[in-house]
C-alpha cells in the first residue's frame, strides 16, 4: 500500500492575521488551510497574499500539510492569487467555488504554466448545488494524474445558504449532499474532509458531528478553530483495539496455510479477505498518524 498522509484535522487560519499564520507553525492539526478568500475582507486582500506566500517560502511547518486557499478566477483577487500560490509552491492549492470538471483542468494547467512545483496538488471545495450534480465528472479528472487533484473539501456552509438547506444538529439535510461526494471521491481515490462546525465552544456537538463525519467515511474534517485540533484527531484517528486487531487480521491471513482462503474466522468473527485490505489501511493510517 502506498504511503497515506493524515488529514483528520484541517485549521483554516486568515492570511491577512501575521500572527494566527505565526501561529500555525505549532498547532497540531494534520493539515492548514493559509485562507485568501472567506476569511480575508476586501481591503486586505493584498498584504493577505503577501503574508501568505512569505509564510509558506519561509517553512517551519514541520510534518503539517500547507495549502492555500486563493479567491475564484472570476473575483478581482483570483489570478493574482494564483500565481503568488504557485511561486510559494505549498503542498496544495485549495480552488473554491468548484462547479464543473473544466474548473480543475483550467486551474491545473494554469499553475503548471505559472511553475508551480510538481508536488503542489489540487484541493477542490464542494460548495454549490452544481458542484454537487457534477461531483463525479469533477472526481473523474483525477484518474489524469496532470489535474494534480488530491483531496475534496465540503463547504457545508455554502451549499446550505444555495440550497436554503438548514443546518440543524444531525445535519439531516446534508447527508445527501455528503454522501454523494463521498462516494465520488471514493470511486476516484481521492481524499475528503467534511466541512466545519460553527459552534467551535460547543464540544459535545463538535464531537458528536466528527464522528458522523468519520461513520459517512470522512478523513477528517475542517476546523475554523484551533480548540477544535485535538477532538478532531482523536475522532478520526483508529482507536487502538481497532489497530491492533486490524493487525492480527493481516497476520492471520499471510500465514501460508491462509494464503487461498477468502474468510476466516478470528476472535469468533468471520473476517473475509477484503476486511484484511481494510485493515491494511488502517495499519497504514495508524503509522502515518504516529510518525507524526
Amino acid at each position: 500500500m502506498t504511503s497515506l498522509r493524515p488529514r483528520r484535522s484541517v485549521l483554516y487560519m486568515p492570511g491577512s492575521n501575521a500572527r494566527a499564520l505565526e501561529k500555525a507553525r505549532t498547532i497540531a492539526a494534520d493539515a492548514l488551510i493559509l485562507d485568501l478568500e472567506d476569511a480575508v475582507a476586501p481591503d486586505a486582500k493584498d498584504i493577505a497574499r503577501e503574508q501568505v506566500a512569505a509564510a509558506v517560502k519561509a517553512g517551519g511547518f514541520g510534518g503539517r500539510e500547507v495549502v492555500i486557499r486563493v479567491n475564484g478566477a472570476s473575483t478581482p483577487w483570483g489570478k493574482a492569487d494564483l500565481a503568488a500560490a504557485a511561486a510559494a509552491g505549498p503542498d496544495a492549492i485549495l480552488l473554491p467555488k468548484v462547479s464543473t470538471p473544466g474548473d480543475i483542468t483550467l486551474t491545473a494547467k494554469a499553475i503548471r504554466d505559472l511553475g508551480a512545483p510538481e508536488h503542489t496538488r489540487l484541493w477542490a471545495m464542494m460548495e454549490t448545488p452544481t458542484a454537487i450534480l457534477n461531483a463525479e465528472s469533477i472526481l473523474r479528472t483525477a484518474l489524469d494524474p496532470a489535474s494534480r487533484l488530491a483531496v475534496l473539501v465540503m463547504g457545508t456552509n455554502d451549499i446550505a445558504k444555495e440550497t436554503r438547506a438548514r443546518l440543524t444538529p444531525g445535519r439531516q439535510s446534508m447527508l445527501t449532499y455528503l454522501s454523494i461526494c463521498v462516494a465520488a471521491a471514493r470511486a476516484h481515490g481521492v481524499d475528503i474532509v467534511d466541512g466545519v462546525y460553527n459552534d467551535f465552544s460547543d464540544e459535545a456537538g463538535f464531537r458528536a458531528e466528527c464522528e458522523q463525519g468519520r461513520d459517512l467515511g470522512m478523513d477528517g474534517k475542517t476546523l475554523i478553530h484551533p480548540k477544535q485540533v485535538d477532538i478532531c484527531n482523536e475522532v478520526f484517528a483508529p482507536a487502538h483495539e481497532e489497530v491492533a486487531f486490524a493487525r492480527k487480521i493481516i497476520e492471520t491471513f499471510d500465514l501460508p496455510e491462509n494464503q487461498c482462503k477468502g474468510a476466516l474466522q478470528i476472535d469468533g468473527k468471520m473476517v473475509e479477505r477484503l476486511h484484511a485490505e481494510m485493515a491494511r489501511r488502517t495499519v497504514a493510517i495508524a503509522e502515518a498518524i504516529a510518525a507524526r
